[in-house]
């Protein structure tokens, strides 16, 4: 196999004699191009700083309400996975291939207004891996001092 690597053999001598590794071989090296998901994080806005925190009841929701308000009947048949809701911060799921209408769904939502208060979503960042997201948190205050 061409995809096989060998390390050499390695020898070390000690108090009781001469003692060889064997030789390594890597059997299967896989490389994801392209991920099946798409992540986002989305963070809470709204009118009054006394708003509580997000549930995951609300983050179904306002995203139900963007996709379908986009999107009509397609945007609802988009599968969500909401991983976490912490605060007012919520970071989900979505197929790769739907993260581009996900994110213009969520910017061009107006919001809901409920009892005079406005609340809206803002896309803190999107990316095809996990780690890229929760990775980035407080990035947004580097430059600003």
């Amino acid at each position: 196999m061409d995809d096989m690597t060998e390390q050499a053999d390695i020898s070390m001598e000690g108090t009781s004699g001469v003692i060889k590794a064997k030789k390594a071989h890597e059997l299967v090296t896989a490389t994801i191009k392209a991920p099946r998901h798409s992540y986002a994080h989305l963070e809470l806005f709204s009118d009054s700083p006394d708003t509580g925190d997000l549930d995951i009841l609300q983050v179904r929701s306002y995203c139900t309400s963007a996709l379908k308000q986009f999107l009509g009947a397609t945007g609802i048949g988009i599968p969500l996975d909401i991983l976490k809701v912490e605060g007012k911060d919520c970071w989900l799921r979505v197929p790769r291939d739907d993260l581009g209408a996900f994110s213009a769904a969520i910017t061009a939502w107006q919001g809901s207004y409920q009892d005079g208060i406005h609340s809206s979503f803002r896309i803190r960042g999107c990316s095809d891996w996990l780690g890229a997201l929760v990775g980035s948190a407080g990035n947004d205050k580097i430059w600003s001092g």
